[in-house]
């Protein structure tokens, strides 16, 4: 990957990760998610499952809804989305019909990632990069399950 575009995937990391600590803040699960369009961020989201009592309020679902609002439209194809943690197969399944053609991760999720169950989800020409600020996403992750145990 080039230099330039790693320095933009990482300082478009940062602000999901932001939007991870909010959700960390408010009790949710950290994950955080932003989507950005022609260089411009144009949502952002963070779990919001336990606030509004719905398993589907996901960082990358409330993302996705925003920015399809922001562009007028329900396809994504000009978008990159950011999430802090690879996407569940929910997930994946929302990104997939968006269109999104890029997804960016932080840190992966062995236990409910969509590579694993789910690999096909994405539309056909969506292109992942992963690993991308990792052990920022992975350290905000676990320093919250173990503040739960």
């Amino acid at each position: 990957m080039e230099d330039n575009q790693l320095k933009k995937d990482e300082a478009y990391m940062r602000k999901a990760l932001a939007e991870a600590e909010e959700a960390l803040r408010a009790g949710e699960i950290p994950i955080g998610a932003v989507i950005v369009c022609k260089d411009r961020v144009i949502s952002r989201g963070h779990n919001l499952t336990e606030t509004l009592c719905d398993v589907t309020a996901h960082a990358e679902m409330q993302a996705i809804t925003s920015a399809a609002n922001c562009l007028g439209g329900k396809y994504l194809t000009e978008c990159t989305l950011y999430v802090t943690v690879e996407p569940c197969v929910m997930c994946a399944g929302a990104i997939g019909w968006a269109q999104i053609r890029r997804i960016v991760y932080g840190a992966p999720d062995e236990k409910r990632g969509f590579t694993r169950y789910a690999p096909g989800a994405l539309h056909p020409k969506a292109t992942v990069t992963a690993g991308v600020l990792e052990d920022e996403c992975r350290r905000l992750m676990q320093d919250f399950f173990r503040d739960k145990r």
